[in-house]
């Protein structure tokens, strides 16, 4: 998610949809979700991402953290120590994202049944129409 072109010029034409699509992106919402709990490094980040499925990829998953921290959503702490140490956790502004985020998370999995029933219903629907 690295800044480029094409995404100031979006960011410029519409600067909240942008910081939406960074938000609500595939990792991004894993990330800010998991970093609501605690602080984490990046190696025990990506591992706690991998639970929910297939895992990110280590080039993905900076990205994505460098994305979020330019948005002031994620704070990156650089220890000066051997071997280096870097922590990532939610500015208060993370915070608040990742408390939306995570809202309309448990509404998803609380509402997955009724998902369900109307994919289900809407595919009878479209076989029926097919034939």
């Amino acid at each position: 998610m690295a800044v480029s072109g094409t995404d100031s010029v979006v960011e410029a034409m519409c600067p909240y949809r942008l910081v939406l699509e960074h938000v609500t992106s595939r990792w991004g919402v894993l990330v800010l979700i998991e970093l609501l709990d605690r602080p984490y490094r990046f190696s025990e980040l990506r591992r706690a991402i991998g639970g929910y499925g297939r895992g990110v990829s280590e080039k993905m998953l900076t990205q994505t953290l460098q994305t979020l921290e330019r948005d002031g959503l994620v704070h990156r702490d650089a220890k000066p120590v051997i071997p280096p140490r870097v922590d990532y956790s939610l500015t208060a502004l993370g915070r608040e994202a990742a408390e939306q985020v995570r809202g309309l998370a448990l509404w998803t999995e609380k509402r997955m049944d009724a998902v369900r029933e109307a994919r289900e219903a809407y595919d009878t629907r479209r076989g029926a129409d097919a034939s």
